[in-house]
């Protein structure tokens, strides 16, 4: 296995925070087309209004929790270190429950456009503790 040093494992964190929540709310617009204006319009502020509170009370949390883990490492660390590895285990079954939705004929669009925006933008949200993190190291040294 590769290894690397901490601080490479906090940027990748950071950069697979931001590029999954992207996805996640891209995926979203891709359903806006199926929508009214009023189920865009609500679609739209809820998502925004979800993914605000989940950042705050929920992934900015784990991101700081995870940057401390890291940060503790000493040397170098394998790459694929930076998450827990029951952590993957959580990410499969994600994965797993949003294909499983996004593929389920019997839920509207409109009621997952909410939550794919609200857990994208949360997480992307989230993502800029880790580069946060990271310019504080640089700009102590």
């Amino acid at each position: 296995m590769p290894k690397v040093n901490k601080n490479i494992l906090i940027f990748i964190a950071g950069l697979l925070w931001s590029g999954v929540g992207l996805f996640l709310i891209r995926m979203a617009f891709r359903w806006f087309a199926e929508l009214s204006q009023v189920e865009l319009f609500f679609d739209i502020i809820a998502g925004t209004l979800l993914g605000s509170v989940i950042a705050y009370y929920g992934f900015s949390g784990l991101a700081k929790k995870n940057i401390e883990r890291i940060n503790n490492y000493s040397g170098k660390v394998c790459i694929w270190a930076f998450q827990k590895w029951t952590s993957y285990l959580l990410i499969a079954f994600m994965m797993s429950l949003g294909i499983f939705l996004r593929h389920a004929s019997f839920i509207p669009k409109y009621l997952l456009s909410p939550i794919y925006i609200g857990i994208g933008l949360a997480l992307f949200l989230s993502s800029f503790r880790y580069y946060i993190f990271l310019s504080h190291l640089k700009s102590n040294t």
